[in-house]
């Protein structure tokens, strides 16, 4: 317990250090977010802080994995840490100069390709390796999607990784549990200066890399006891029917999908209410008062983990409709820049 204790307070340490670190450097090259038509804030505001996320856990985590009870072979450890740094390396790139979405998408795939092949190698049937690079490529990207707001990345990783990394201590996977919790840890620390009014944004150095690892806790989850897949998939309910509606919605009416917009849930919901916060709000306790509850459900029922969940994502699908429909019937009454 001591040790895991350890790895916990040095993930939120380093974090906090390199993120106020990342606001000198992002002021010193001239990295700021300017206000703008696909932009939800109203002032220059420095990006790339989620470097500090990734530094943090890249440090604690496979210290963790290996360290602690029931560690994971080496493979395993080697390949997600070098995942983690291609996701970021692309990410940092394209903080500091855009990166086409081609050599993008390339590492991480690359990325992708390297921990799932070690996952798979520990016995799973190779027919899974285009499913894990399906999924893990759509949770980088759905998370880079879902950044747009203060706060609001940083509070659902914490929130997922919690989720995670409860069930993994509860199936005595105290490895894979702590090293998810250092992630929750990180994301903690990098709340303390993105919640409303942000300081500095994540940027995607830190949208994609959280995306990639949770997808990665989440399948090795799954990999511990294939049951578990249901409940961590509820945990992440909130953001993956954002950007999955709003995606095929776009791609049904014809726009090009893979444009710059402002048309998910969150982004609508934060012009209607002129207010970050408020927003953040409304996910948080779509979170404790629905997934969380079901969540534990589910864990608790495996022979009912599947209805749930799909239940679950009936649900958050008719909410987002619902606030969707409120939000174009009822256009914005405050300004096109909302305040934190």
């Amino acid at each position: 317990m001591s040790l895991a204790i350890g790895w916990l307070i040095t993930a939120f340490v380093l974090t906090l250090l390199l993120v106020r670190g990342a606001i000198s450097y992002a002021h010193h090259k001239g990295m700021l977010d300017q206000p703008g038509q696909r932009r939800s804030h109203s002032s220059p505001t420095p990006r790339g802080g989620g470097i500090g996320v990734v530094v943090a856990t890249l440090i604690c985590m496979p210290g963790a994995l290996r360290s602690m009870g029931e560690p994971w072979s080496l493979g395993v450890v080697a390949s997600l840490a070098t995942a983690l740094v291609l996701v970021a390396l692309a990410g940092w790139w394209d903080d500091h100069s855009s990166l086409p979405a081609l050599p993008r998408l390339g590492l991480h795939l690359v990325a992708l390709l390297g921990f799932s092949t070690a996952l798979v190698a520990t016995g799973l049937s190779w027919w899974w390796l285009p499913l894990l690079l399906l999924a893990g490529a759509w949770s980088i990207n759905l998370h880079n999607f879902m950044d747009g707001i203060d706060g609001l990345l940083a509070q659902q990783a914490l929130f997922v990784t919690v989720g995670i990394a409860l069930m993994a201590w509860a199936e005595s996977q105290s490895a894979l549990a702590v090293a998810t919790a250092s992630l929750a840890a990180a994301s903690l620390g990098f709340w303390m200066f993105n919640r409303p009014r942000a300081r500095i944004f994540m940027g995607d150095v830190g949208s994609g890399s959280i995306g990639l690892l949770i997808f990665a806790f989440s399948a090795m989850l799954w990999r511990v006891n294939q049951a578990l897949l249901w409940p961590a998939m509820i945990l992440s309910s909130a953001f993956v029917v954002d950007a999955s509606l709003t995606l095929v919605v776009r791609i049904w009416l014809g726009r090009r999908w893979y444009a710059p917009h402002r048309e998910h849930l969150y982004q609508w919901l934060s012009r209607r209410t002129g207010s970050h916060a408020r927003v953040d709000m409304m996910y948080g306790a779509w979170n404790l008062l629905a997934v969380a509850p079901l969540t534990w459900l589910a864990w608790g029922h495996p022979a009912w983990a599947l209805p749930i969940t799909m239940f679950v994502y009936l649900v958050a699908s008719a909410v987002w409709l619902a606030l969707k429909r409120r939000c174009l019937r009822h256009p914005p009454f405050k300004a096109r820049h909302v305040v934190a």
